[in-house]
């Protein structure tokens, strides 16, 4: 599946009255910066938070601590939870999570490559793991498209079809 770009994300979020939150640990802030890149993104984005360390997944988008400690933060569970958290407190119709690991080593059991995402919406949600080729700035990069193409594919009403389905239906 070819990605889309972030100027039809906003599109779809448009023609479905949503808004937008990101959450990103992963990404550092390079998918909500792909967003606001775009002329008129400001109906759509809410905002979004980096939360790059455990504590400030936890503290500031309510991760609970036993499910950082379980899981680790790099796992599907943490990022549909930091999702669930960014859609919560930016007030948005959608939030969209990443975390994982760039690489060169490995962290949390987890290897390079290894990109959890999630977003989540009133009455349901959706993560899954993808695992990425290259160095971290592919990985990142990847990582911004693979997240842009779950949060349009949650936006048609596509979120459990097709391609996504290597991912773990949740919520």
């Amino acid at each position: 599946m070819l990605a889309p770009d972030a100027a039809s994300v906003l599109d779809a979020a448009r023609a479905a009255g949503a808004t937008l939150a990101c959450a990103e640990s992963l990404t550092g802030g390079a998918l909500c910066a792909a967003l606001v890149e775009v002329p008129g993104a400001s109906d759509v984005v809410r905002g979004g938070v980096v939360a790059y360390a455990v504590d400030v997944k936890r503290a500031v988008l309510g991760v609970p601590q036993t499910l950082l400690d379980e899981q680790g933060p790099v796992s599907e569970a943490v990022a549909l939870a930091m999702a669930r958290g960014v859609r919560d407190a930016l007030s948005a119709t959608l939030g969209v999570a990443t975390t994982g690991v760039a690489g060169p080593e490995g962290h949390g059991g987890r290897e390079p490559g290894t990109v959890c995402l999630a977003v989540a919406w009133e009455g349901g949600a959706r993560a899954l793991t993808v695992h990425l080729p290259g160095d971290r700035t592919h990985v990142r990069s990847g990582a911004v498209d693979a997240a842009l193409a779950l949060v349009h594919a949650a936006l048609e009403g596509r979120a459990d079809e097709g391609s996504w389905n290597r991912g773990t239906q949740l919520g």
